[in-house]
């Protein structure tokens, strides 16, 4: 986004960065566009960040304390999924490091590409998507959310879901105030059977 940015004489602001996250992609470039006054189309925004995903995303990096929850829920059985606002091909470069790992959700739900999920984060749709998905069908407040964008946050409350936000240190944690259900600096702090999760080292 920088260089986007920067070749129209912008600064990418954290505050915008806040308003992207979470959301379709296209969605996410009408916000940037509009938020900086750039002078292109979200096509061509679009065009854009993928050229720089492929160099960036293959690096990406888990965040501390998810390998562990995601081992740790696929052995005591726990259905997972991802449902995320990038297309399958952005995941698939962000995970590309970590395809094993990745292995162990039943599904994904990808925001930009599924034609099921009609509005982006805020809007609840791809979490209720998700929850759908499940061979089980789990009602919404049977659903724990973890998401690090403000944007997914909402949409997990949206959705009637029980949500642990994990914000970027960056963030304004106050921004949702008591509404999600707990924050967290880190998923290293998640403690399974504050919901009747099995504990770990179970």
């Amino acid at each position: 986004m920088q260089k986007i940015c920067g070749d129209h004489g912008k600064t990418f602001t954290w505050e915008v960065k806040t308003k992207q996250m979470g959301k379709k992609e296209a969605e996410a470039g009408g916000v940037l566009i509009e938020e900086l006054q750039l002078p292109i189309t979200v096509e061509e925004y679009v065009r854009e960040v993928e050229n720089q995903q492929r160099i960036i995303f293959p690096e990406a990096q888990l965040l501390p304390g998810a390998e562990k929850l995601v081992r740790h829920l696929h052995k005591h059985n726990i259905p997972i999924c991802v449902a995320t606002g990038s297309n399958k091909s952005s995941y698939e470069m962000k995970t590309s490091k970590h395809t094993q790992l990745f292995s162990l959700f039943q599904h994904a739900v990808f925001s930009s590409d599924d034609k099921e999920v009609k509005h982006g984060k805020p809007a609840p749709d791809c979490f209720l998507v998700a929850a759908r998905r499940f061979p089980d069908h789990p009602p919404p407040d049977k659903v724990l959310v973890f998401e690090d964008a403000p944007n997914g946050a909402e949409g997990g409350l949206a959705a009637g879901m029980q949500v642990v936000w994990v914000p970027d240190k960056r963030a304004d944690r106050s921004m949702l105030g008591n509404r999600v259900t707990l924050t967290l600096a880190s998923l290293d702090e998640f403690q399974p059977e504050m919901f009747g999760l099995p504990a770990y080292g179970s």
